[in-house]
């Protein structure tokens, strides 16, 4: 087994590779200016939330929890606002009482948010009536008006986006503290605009079941169940900007190790997964849990080098593969991958994503998924894992807690039609509230039957 060798590793050691998808900054130094004042700054998270994280990835390894990791697909400076924030946190945390009461084991909660501020790009510039312009990276880069100004690349915007990541998990972090996140109170939870929702009922009868459950249990033990009064809740993005990534690193002497800590749970994006290439290099040498995406393109040697070289020492909890396939080719390209992981000797937490293998354009020009595509992809993906005595860990689903019109299907059979009503996605189409909690519903469901 191929190991990785750490000595020769620092956090700009990725400079000397091949960088996909980065910014080109016109001025060198005020990019420098930029990551020497980041690099002052205080961490977001801290390492012993990361090591928390690890060690919970482990027990979904195992088969021993489950990871709800969701969130915007970019989320936006503009929407660093309180309102947003809570119903983002309210969809995940309802989502998570349902799969906790349907798979019966511990639901681990990871917001898509507090730094998913880019994007990758299929091209490095786009061209309107002649113009040629860069692309819109998202808000940790540039702007997405379509003006030379806007669409430079501005360094400063890295400390813009480490202020609105840090406001957005501080805020979180003191509604879960001040009991927001309290499995006795899922009243809390309330998303106004739902409550015509067919779903409404199903969920409070979970509520409330889970709820005189845990009264039954305390009031027999004498003690409250610290679990469900403090929900843990972790934060993860793409790490795609590395200037980013590499101003956040910091060396804890106790632990011996580097962290990033931007993030509790960065993840590595398929385009940028080269084994050679600069995110590789920097991923390998940070102790957070790291998530690799994968798709149908990729070939056994190509994965079997991500699990050596990413979690060489076979850490339990340290690698997740988080897989992209499609309803269409996940039966052909999962058994492969699961079987040439398993070739290697190691573990890892396998993940599906079901968005964005599913990704099609609407009769209107837009952008969207099928819920029942979706849906038949986390499906199927449990019957593989299982029938090759596998274990699916966890799903990745982009979603938000807004009543936004995105993707079709679902309860209410959106339609191509009515995307127009509320598209607001300036990337990729999202679950709203209501399909993303029916969606928990059917996987508890589904859970269900599988045990009976």
């Amino acid at each position: 087994m191929r190991t990785t060798d750490l000595t020769t590793w620092h956090p700009a050691s990725w400079q000397a590779k091949t960088a996909q998808q980065q910014p080109r900054y016109p001025d060198a130094s005020a990019l420098e200016r930029a990551i020497a004042e980041l690099s002052r700054l205080p961490p977001i998270v801290v390492s012993w939330e990361v090591d928390a994280l690890r060690e919970r990835l482990a027990a979904a390894q195992r088969g021993e929890a489950f990871l709800l990791q969701g969130g915007d697909c970019a989320e936006t400076f503009e929407g660093c606002e309180s309102d947003k924030i809570a119903k983002q946190l309210k969809i995940l945390l309802q989502m998570s009482l349902v799969l906790l009461h349907g798979l019966k084991k511990p639901v681990i909660r990871v917001g898509r948010m507090a730094g998913q501020y880019a994007k990758p790009r299929s091209a490095d510039t786009e061209t309107r009536d002649g113009v040629t312009l860069p692309s819109y990276r998202g808000d940790l880069v540039n702007h997405p008006e379509f003006t030379a100004e806007a669409r430079t690349p501005d360094p400063t915007l890295l400390l813009r986006g480490y202020e609105r990541a840090a406001l957005t998990l501080n805020f979180t972090r003191a509604l879960v503290a001040g009991g927001f996140a309290d499995l006795h109170h899922p009243e809390y939870w309330d998303l106004g605009f739902v409550h015509h929702s067919p779903l409404k009922d199903a969920f409070e009868r979970i509520a409330t079941s889970i709820a005189d459950s845990l009264d039954f249990l305390e009031g027999m033990s004498g003690r409250r169940v610290h679990e469900a009064t403090h929900a843990g809740f972790f934060a993860s993005h793409e790490g795609l900007v590395l200037h980013y990534e590499q101003a956040q690193a910091r060396f804890i002497p106790r632990q011996n190790r580097w962290y990033d800590l931007s993030t509790h749970m960065p993840w590595i994006g398929m385009r940028t997964a080269q084994l050679d290439g600069a995110h590789i290099e920097f991923f390998r040498g940070i102790a957070n849990p790291v998530g690799v995406k994968i798709g149908a393109a990729m070939d056994d040697e190509w994965l079997q080098g991500l699990v050596a070289t990413l979690n060489p020492q076979n850490v339990p909890g340290r690698l997740a593969l988080i897989h992209r396939f499609g309803a269409k080719e996940i039966e052909r390209a999962l058994p492969r991958m699961i079987n040439a992981v398993r070739e290697t000797g190691h573990s890892v937490l396998w993940i599906c994503d079901p968005m964005h293998g599913n990704t099609e354009t609407s009769t209107g020009g837009l952008k969207t998924r099928r819920f029942d595509n979706i849906l038949k992809e986390i499906d199927l993906a449990f019957r593989i894992h299982r029938d090759l005595g596998s274990v699916l860990g966890g799903v990745h689903i982009e979603l938000t807690g807004e009543d936004v019109t995105e993707c079709t299907g679902g309860a209410r059979g959106l339609s191509d039609a009515d995307l127009q009503r509320a598209y607001r996605s300036t990337v990729d189409p999202r679950l709203n509230y209501e399909q993303s909690l029916e969606l928990a519903l059917l996987i508890a469901e589904r859970a269900h039957a599988r045990r009976a």
